[in-house]
């Protein structure tokens, strides 16, 4: 893996990330010492640890990928009443992954604000938003988020992605941890294999 000059991942190991968040206990035993962050993300999907592959996956990406991996996510989110807010969301959160600025950064959050209930599209956004640049409004001091902000948005759109369609929850984790392993190495996140299932 360290021999994929595409590869995303800049941690060396995967503790670097898991030093983030709380592991669950099924995840932790899977921890070895020294192990490379695939490695790790893939035992994790082996053993069908989903939350925690998830959770992980999020810190391992670059902020933009992660984000570009929540939107994907988001887009196959089971339809909703309020379809166009949710769409127009996800456009501008792909806005700012194509072209990060200032202005694509304030666009996903006003498009994430419009959304009232909580939605993976919100959350695609928000991660956008909450990557860096100040959180509070521009006439304002500036408010630098957390650096972990984004990677809990992206967490949290990929999860609920998922979890909406109770009837699919486990092939729905998979296939978009295929996307997040894809974007990993250097993929568009649609591997072939995952876009077929």
């Amino acid at each position: 893996m360290a021999g994929n000059p595409k590869l995303k991942i800049k941690a060396a190991t995967a503790q670097e990330l898991c030093a983030q968040f709380q592991l669950s206990a099924a995840a932790k035993p899977h921890l070895e010492d020294g192990i490379a962050p695939l490695d790790f993300f893939d035992a994790l999907v082996a053993n069908e640890i989903y939350p925690d592959a998830v959770q992980f996956m999020a810190r391992a990406l670059p902020k933009r990928e992660a984000v570009w991996w929540a939107c994907l996510c988001a887009r196959e989110a089971p339809p909703a009443e309020n379809a166009p807010p949710l769409a127009a969301a996800i456009d501008a959160a792909e806005s700012w992954v194509r072209r990060p600025s200032e202005e694509t950064r304030r666009r996903a959050q006003k498009a994430a604000e419009a959304i009232e209930a909580s939605h993976p599209a919100r959350w695609a956004a928000m991660g956008a938003f909450w990557s860096g640049g100040s959180i509070a409004p521009p006439e304002l001091a500036e408010v630098k988020p957390a650096d972990d902000m984004t990677a809990k948005a992206v967490a949290g759109a990929v999860s609920m992605s998922a979890a909406l369609d109770a009837k699919s929850v486990q092939p729905r984790y998979r296939r978009f941890l295929a996307y997040g392993r894809d974007i990993a190495n250097g993929g568009t996140g649609r591997p072939a294999a995952a876009a077929a299932g």
